[in-house]
């Protein structure tokens, strides 16, 4: 039997799962509502990447993790596709908050801001 992590899957908590998920397909994910199940999810899913989207209970908005914790992303998604998707989600209108930099950890990524004001990191380790 192997040992170890295989994958990671993104939890998001939102206040209308609907235009959550229309805004993720507009990336390119391709969407499974569970909206009848006891805990309503919606399964989202482009290449390697899982995201689950559920219900909040928080109707006045979601607080990204920069604004709960002072900085952070909320997510984090690796790839050394950075200049094509970045390229990609321009085109889409998709908001740039860091344009594609290396980072002081030494990170080649840039960083979008998606529908509920997450901030979502894409790129890979340089070295």
């Amino acid at each position: 039997m192997s040992k170890g992590f295989s994958s990671c899957l993104q939890i998001f908590p939102t206040p209308d799962i609907h235009k959550t998920a229309q805004f993720y397909e507009g990336l390119g994910f391709r969407a499974v509502y569970y909206l009848e199940s006891k805990e309503p999810h919606v399964c989202l899913y482009r290449d390697a990447i899982e995201i689950v989207l559920t219900e909040s209970n928080r109707k006045e908005g979601f607080l990204p993790n920069r604004a709960v914790h002072g900085y952070g992303y909320d997510a984090y998604f690796i790839t050394t596709e950075q200049e094509e998707i970045q390229r990609e989600l321009l085109g889409l209108g998709v908001n740039i908050v860091r344009p594609l930099s290396t980072t002081d950890y030494d990170n080649k990524e840039f960083v979008f801001e998606d529908v509920d004001g997450r901030w979502i990191a894409i790129g890979n380790k340089e070295n």
